[in-house]
């Protein structure tokens, strides 16, 4: 699973981890990126990356109405092969969507706790992702897309048993590859990220609103005990 994340990198350092050269939209940090939001995501275009923006919560090209983007925000890996929804966008329509860190709510003694899970080095990561773009009854183009979701590495099986995909930089080019199709290879990349090098701490339960974007978000806190799933 995967409902938050955050992309608050310096954009020159972020610009330069991604090979992206031009970026068509204002960037701001983003301490709190909720479904429903546009969010930066890259494809591969003639070989070269390129960025736009996509609406957080897919919406399939056939889809009668924009009922389903809050129930396709995540993508399960296992069943990408399989799903209508996936299956095409699987072979043709792959991205990444860039992030620093995202949020997962853990049990405790006083209830759901927001834990933000990180890089121990801080460095932003990708995100595997699948897009569509379906037309609206004005004929209105509408963009959108889901992060593929894992089974839960150890550092988060404790909070919850899905986790985002995070691709190995030296994957991403496979990923993005549109102009090359191996099943099997592809789904290779959907091992859970290496849990020896995320870490995970507690943060304010203000995150459970997408109204706050701040850097409070991110802060750490104190609190109880956390009860383990």
């Amino acid at each position: 699973m995967c409902g938050r994340f955050t992309l608050v990198t310096n954009l020159e350092k972020w610009k330069e981890r991604f090979q992206i050269e031009v970026i068509p939209f204002e960037m701001e940090p983003r301490y709190n990126i909720a479904p429903g939001q546009l969010v930066p995501a890259i494809i591969a275009d003639r070989g070269k990356r390129r960025i736009g923006q996509l609406k957080w919560g897919l919406v399939p090209s056939w889809a009668a109405d924009e009922k389903s983007s809050y129930k396709m925000i995540n993508a399960r890996c296992e069943t990408l092969n399989e799903k209508p929804a996936f299956k095409q966008l699987f072979v043709k329509k792959r991205c990444i969507l860039p992030a620093d860190s995202f949020y997962e709510w853990m049990n405790s003694i006083t209830g759901k706790q927001p834990m933000r899970i990180i890089l121990k080095t801080g460095e932003p990561f990708a995100f595997a992702g699948l897009y569509d773009t379906w037309m609206n009854q004005k004929g209105e183009k509408v963009h959108t897309c889901t992060i593929v979701t894992t089974q839960a590495n150890e550092i988060m099986e404790n909070i919850h048993e899905r986790m985002p995909v995070i691709l190995k930089k030296q994957d991403e080019d496979l990923w993005l590859d549109r102009e090359k199709y191996d099943q099997l290879e592809l789904q290779s990349l959907f091992t859970p990220y290496e849990s020896s090098e995320m870490s995970v701490y507690p943060v304010t339960t203000k995150v459970g609103s997408p109204k706050n974007d701040d850097p409070s978000c991110i802060q750490e806190v104190e609190v109880g005990s956390l009860l383990m799933d």
